[in-house]
């Protein structure tokens, strides 16, 4: 069975915080969804608005209250030197499967860093260990090496190629590389 919680955490492992997004992080969003590999590589559209920005921020507790998603902020750093470093949810959940897919993506001054493998190890060990699911896909365009990468390093294993899996904004259709993790592969965090 799965437990939802009755509002989004706050986790934090090593200098990597997970946390519920604010109206503060409206601008951080904006700024970081400019770079063209974000929209290359996501849902996020290629002309990214701050009035995008606005409605990823106040749509976080609709989504949360009916179960679709669980969004969080990544921030890199300690005490007041912490860092906006990009978002990472558990998304298209399905909770009778108990199962959830993995998101993310990272600010491009942050890449390169091991966030992207921490937060993703954060949210799956949260989404194991407190919610109870039993496995966590990770879907990624097959061009993509980077988050590729960040999700093998994060304990998931490729399993195969979705063929004309998402059809992008300019109309190519495109492959994505499928990646899971399941509650009985799953390594714990350490505290």
């Amino acid at each position: 069975m799965i437990w939802w919680p009755s509002e989004i955490p706050t986790l934090t492992y090593g200098l990597i915080t997970l946390r519920p997004s604010t109206e503060l992080d409206i601008d951080n969003i904006f700024q970081a969804c400019q770079d063209p590999l974000i929209p290359a590589f996501t849902t996020v559209p290629s002309n990214y608005t701050i009035d995008h920005a606005i409605e990823f921020v106040r749509s976080d507790p609709f989504s949360f209250t009916e179960r679709r998603e669980l969004r969080f902020v990544i921030e890199h750093g300690n005490g007041g030197d912490q860092k906006f470093a990009g978002v990472v949810s558990l998304h298209t959940i399905n909770i009778k499967n108990h199962r959830a897919e993995i998101g993310y993506w990272i600010e491009k001054s942050m890449r390169g860093k091991g966030i992207g493998t921490a937060a993703a190890m954060m949210i799956s060990d949260y989404g194991f260990a407190t919610l109870g699911f039993r496995r966590i896909d990770g879907l990624v365009d097959v061009d993509n090496e980077a988050s590729q990468k960040v999700l093998m390093k994060a304990g998931f294993e490729r399993e195969g190629i979705l063929r004309n899996k998402v059809t992008r904004e300019d109309g190519r259709q495109i492959d994505m590389a499928l990646f899971a993790t399941t509650h009985t592969a799953w390594k714990p965090l350490n505290p």
